[in-house]
This record gives C-alpha cells, sequence and structure tokens, in this order.
C-alpha cells in the first residue's frame, strides 16, 4: 500500500495536480525525502524553493537609496 501511495502522489505531482509538499504529505513523506524519490524516478522538481540558495532580488547597497 504505501508503494501504491507513493507512486500515486509522484502523479499526481507530475501531473500539477498537487504542489511538492501536498505530493509528499499524501505519499507520507517529507519534502526532502519525497523530492529525492522524484529525482530518482526522473521526474523535475517545479518548485525552486526546495533547497534555500542565494537570495534573489536587487544587491543590497553601503549607503541609502536616492529618488531623484
Amino acid at each position: 500500500m504505501y508503494t501504491h501511495g507513493l507512486n500515486t502522489a509522484m502523479t499526481l505531482y507530475q501531473t500539477g495536480t498537487l504542489t511538492l509538499s501536498q505530493a509528499a504529505a499524501r505519499a507520507g513523506r517529507s519534502t526532502e525525502a519525497f523530492a529525492t524519490a522524484l529525482e530518482r524516478h526522473g521526474i523535475t522538481i517545479r518548485e525552486k524553493q526546495l533547497r534555500p540558495g542565494p537570495a534573489s532580488g536587487p544587491a543590497p547597497t553601503d549607503g541609502p537609496t536616492r529618488a531623484d
């Protein structure tokens, strides 16, 4: 039954029906463990916030920002 739940969750994730966290919960796994299972089965992970990376956005400045 556990394998069937994992396969179902992976299929629902792959088709876009569930998010990564929803599919992981349905499979009874952590988000990280579910992502690993997806990678092992050749399924691309859509969410980019799975593993923290460098912050996006403008680079911080040392001084105040001018409006003129």
